[in-house]
């Protein structure tokens, strides 16, 4: 087999010790090398022009892609804090800087010799160390949402730090998205329960406090065609001649306007708006 096409199949990044076993000699190693086919990334990492970079990344350090660059590579969720994350072993060396996060913690799944990416598990873990409790919240919710993990195997997962027990114990995977995790956790704060993934009038709703007062979230991302927004509002109005408060919040107001939207949600409980009928008479 061609070595290019071998690489290709490898994500276009492959170890020499990988590249020997499946049957290529060194002088055919050289030669492609030689050729421009593929170069060398710390001697022994054999990498084509496509390789992704934050494999050659964290070849380049005799590392593996983790924490927050994993929940990128899988399209989780997160809120990104423009650094790559690299975990590297303990006799390892490199510098953390601001484009560079070091992981040095061990983590609870073993890893293959010449894995460069962590598995999920292990860069969940990182996330809860790494990250506010909230960020680390709205990645594992969205690896639960995506069926990535369960939460049973991260049940019998043996967590030594405190950080990754305390989001495992909150996150539910009920959520589609940050956006309505993220008002859930700080609702929780102020000692309301908010019930998630609620149906009502045919369709679900992302959260429900108490019986009546709803709560709605739309991102950039995630509704951002105009049929999707016609169907979301013609909802919100089903949902309104059915007696119901709907409170329907965008990305920005979530991720930046959250002190308003908390008031807001106060002043509609303390009106009784999330009280069923026979309770607001009381």
């Amino acid at each position: 087999m061609d070595l290019g096409i071998w690489l290709t199949k490898h994500d276009g990044i492959a170890h020499t010790h990988q590249a020997l076993r499946a049957g290529f000699t060194h002088f055919a190693i050289r030669q492609n090398v030689a050729a421009g086919v593929c170069t060398r990334i710390r001697r022994d990492w054999l990498a084509l022009p496509i390789a992704p970079p934050d494999l050659r990344a964290a070849a380049a350090l005799g590392g593996r892609v983790a924490c927050l660059s994993v929940a990128r590579r899988l399209e989780l969720w997160h809120l990104a804090d423009g650094r790559n994350h690299v975990s590297m072993r303990k006799n390892g060396a490199a510098a953390a800087s601001d484009t560079l996060r070091v992981h040095w913690s061990a983590a609870p799944v073993p890893v293959a010799r010449f894995a460069l990416v962590e598995p999920i598990e292990n860069a969940l873990v990182h996330i809860a160390e790494c990250q506010p409790f909230e960020n680390a919240l709205v990645v594992w919710d969205s690896a639960l949402n995506k069926n990535l993990v369960t939460q049973q195997s991260l049940a019998r997962l043996q967590l030594r730090g405190t950080a990754a027990r305390a989001v495992r114990d909150v996150a539910s995977g009920l959520s589609d998205s940050g956006l309505e995790t993220l008002p859930v956790a700080r609702l929780a704060l102020a000692g309301i329960r908010v019930s998630q993934q609620v149906m009502f009038g045919g369709h679900k709703v992302d959260g429900l406090i108490g019986d009546r007062l709803v709560l709605q979230s739309e991102g950039f991302s995630f509704h951002s065609s105009a049929e999707q927004r016609r169907a979301d509002i013609a909802h919100d109005r089903r949902l309104a001649l059915l007696g119901y408060t709907v409170l329907r919040y965008d990305y920005r107001q979530i991720l930046f306007d959250w002190p308003r939207i908390e008031a807001e949600i106060l002043r509609a409980m303390a009106q009784g708006l999330h009280l069923s009928p026979a309770q607001d008479r009381r």
